[in-house]
């Protein structure tokens, strides 16, 4: 079915998903205040109302790719903004919060298949959080969830998982012999990649030390391959891995001539979306609203849209021909996902409007392991800020609770309540040492 064809009966569950998309994007930009539990769940119902309304239109079978149209385009932009919605209000371990993390995780194994760059403990790190979504929409489904947006999740899962699968095969299948190599090829593909994107650029003499380095590894190979025409395991990952090195180091090389006019706009973007992504990585734990998110993961998708059998090619060339280029733009987007990977997978289930007080109190335990770290204080006087600073966070609760700005309990109040506690049985402990030497 063609894109922009929407049939009668979905007519008018586009529109009630177009607005729906509109009141989460004016919540996304509002600034002024916290997202709030009772302006999200409202707004996620009525999503599901109108999943079911398309699952009745389409006979129940609602993500089937000949049935894709603009309906569905809506539904990912607002499932996607509600997922980091659920985010933002801390209720991370339901099934609404993990769409974001496996659209993300789904298109960062992607960009590891394409490039090849990948290591057991870059894998590993995507396993075990992809185990942990796992635990969240493989448990008892409940009547509170569409069973149709549960079937995505788990489709979605599945797709990710068989991805990852292959990855870890792959790389878990090279024979001991050629183990080395193929740790050798990664770490160069790492150290290319870093001067790909290096915020000031490249030079071509950048390159040159690692096309040596590969006519060297290249030179290795022959000899760690039996005469006998026997093919150990991993044979075919190492040489494919080499060809695709030669081929980026000379597409860089050519790149840093002059980068092809249709894909430098491209590389600009990326390399401004990257910046961007990489302050909000060093400053994410204070500054960060998941759904600031939701704005980088669109710009990145639609220029991944610009492919053609993956590949970026000239729309302007006769033959549609594949300019120079491609390697530093694969780079660049892999770079970004890999930003967003690890931001969506440090966020803990505390609601935006009392993360400053969990933030606080990470802080604060982070300063109390460092004095018990290198010794007792000289003193109870050097312990008095971490007591004032604890007694004015204590100070926020009411009851024991700690309530937003309306008055409103947020989700997070466990964590928050455990980190005070466990705080001040570190400053208990460290006051107890000081009493004891006087």
């Amino acid at each position: 079915m063609n894109s922009t064809s929407i049939p009668l009966e979905e007519s008018s569950i586009l529109e009630h998903l177009i607005t729906i998309r509109n009141r989460l994007s004016a919540l996304k930009k509002d600034r002024s205040s916290y997202a709030k539990t009772d302006d999200i769940i409202p707004l996620y119902k009525q999503t599901e109302q109108q999943l079911e309304n398309l699952a009745n239109v389409r006979a129940g079978d609602v993500w089937n790719r000949l049935n894709r149209n603009r309906v569905n385009d809506v539904l990912d932009d607002v499932m996607s903004l509600l997922s980091l919605f659920f985010m933002s209000i801390g209720r991370n371990r339901e099934y609404p919060a993990v769409y974001a993390q496996l659209v993300t995780v789904e298109r960062y194994l992607d960009q590891l298949n394409q490039m090849g760059i990948y290591t057991d403990r870059v894998l590993v790190e995507i396993e075990d959080r992809l185990d942990d979504v796992g635990s969240i929409i493989n448990q008892e489904p409940t009547s509170d969830y569409s069973v149709y947006f549960l079937e995505l999740l788990r489709k979605k899962y599945s797709r990710s998982k068989e991805a990852l699968n292959s990855l870890l095969t792959s790389i878990r299948e090279v024979s001991p012999e050629l183990k080395p190599l193929h740790e050798d090829l990664v770490e160069l593909r790492g150290q290319l990649s870093a001067v790909a994107q290096r915020p000031s650029g490249y030079k071509a003499s950048d390159i040159y030390p690692y096309q040596e380095k590969l006519r060297e590894i290249d030179n290795l190979k022959s000899g760690l391959f039996p005469k006998d025409g026997t093919v150990p395991k991993g044979q075919a990952l190492i040489v494919g891995l080499l060809e695709q090195l030669y081929e980026e180091t000379h597409d860089l090389i050519a790149s840093t001539d002059c980068i092809s006019d249709s894909l430098k706009p491209i590389a600009d973007r990326l390399k401004e979306i990257k910046n961007q992504l990489e302050r909000l990585a060093l400053t994410h734990r204070w500054t960060l609203r998941e759904t600031d998110l939701y704005t980088f993961q669109l710009q990145l998708q639609e220029i991944e849209k610009l492919r053609q059998n993956g590949k970026f090619r000239d729309p302007k060339s006769e033959k549609n021909a594949v300019p120079d280029g491609q390697a530093l733009i694969n780079f660049l987007l892999r770079g970004c996902y890999r930003l967003i990977t690890k931001m969506l997978s440090e966020n803990v289930p505390v609601s935006e409007a009392i993360m400053p007080i969990y933030n606080q109190l990470s802080t604060v335990r982070r300063c109390l392991v460092e004095v018990t770290k290198y010794g007792r204080p000289d003193s109870a006087r050097d312990l008095y800020p971490y007591q004032l600073k604890l007694a004015s966070i204590d100070n926020m609760r009411i009851n024991g609770v700690f309530y937003d700005e309306d008055g409103n309990i947020p989700e997070g109040q466990a964590m928050c309540v455990a980190l005070l506690n466990e705080c001040y049985d570190m400053l208990h402990d460290l006051i107890a040492t000081v009493d004891d030497c006087l």
